[in-house]
């Protein structure tokens, strides 16, 4: 297979599992906006990392947003790092009709890979983001299981994960390993969720 070949197989799978975007009378773009919070993490949850997450423009990511604040999916809450920033968070609401995403059957489609076939595919997509991210000036969004800022072994020690973000210096509890960060940098292999921390596989 030639790499245009593959090039059109990663668009035509992103094209038919955001393609039924009137699921719950939600738009496309409103999907979009609501897993993207879904998998941010605490320092990626505002308006301009979703914009540049999705490569589009601050007042566009802000018409989707105020929709969805509108139609209480979003609710503003302040930093408590940073009292003057605001976060993005889901509601109950938005929790509720995540489960009826149409996004999911892809979530499947990659679920019944196996493990090692999984590894391989999400460090080989990571490779293609991270170029095309670069070539258009773009932000290269990953994980910080294959990014260069994550500090610490993982092992619990008085109840506290003892990872670390180097870049922001904040502490980072297990559940956010995973989360899509705007600080990311490439620094390792993607490490696939169940192997960081001991947690069980999906």
């Amino acid at each position: 297979m030639n790499s245009r070949a593959i090039a059109e197989l990663v668009f035509h799978l992103g094209r038919i599992a955001s393609g039924e975007g009137l699921v719950e009378g939600l738009t496309a773009a409103q999907w979009a906006a609501l897993r993207y919070f879904a998998q941010a993490n605490r320092f990626s949850r505002t308006p301009s990392a979703f914009a540049a997450f999705h490569g589009t423009t601050r007042g566009t990511a802000s018409q989707t947003i105020k929709s969805l604040e509108t139609q209480g999916y979003l609710t503003r809450m302040r930093s408590d790092e940073d009292r003057r920033s605001v976060r993005l968070v889901l509601t109950e609401k938005a929790r509720g009709i995540l489960a009826n995403d149409p996004f999911e059957s892809l979530v499947r489609a990659a679920h019944s890979l196996s493990p090692s076939v999984q590894g391989h595919f999400a460090n080989a997509l990571q490779c293609m983001l991270g170029q095309v991210a670069q070539e258009r000036g773009k932000p290269p969004f990953g994980t910080c299981t294959s990014c260069q800022y994550l500090e610490g072994d993982g092992c619990s020690r008085e109840g506290q994960t003892s990872y670390a973000c180097g870049f922001t210096s904040e502490p980072l509890r297990l559940e956010e390993i995973d989360g899509v960060c705007i600080n990311f940098v490439p620094g390792k292999p993607m490490t696939m969720k169940g192997s960081v921390g001991g947690a069980a596989p999906r």
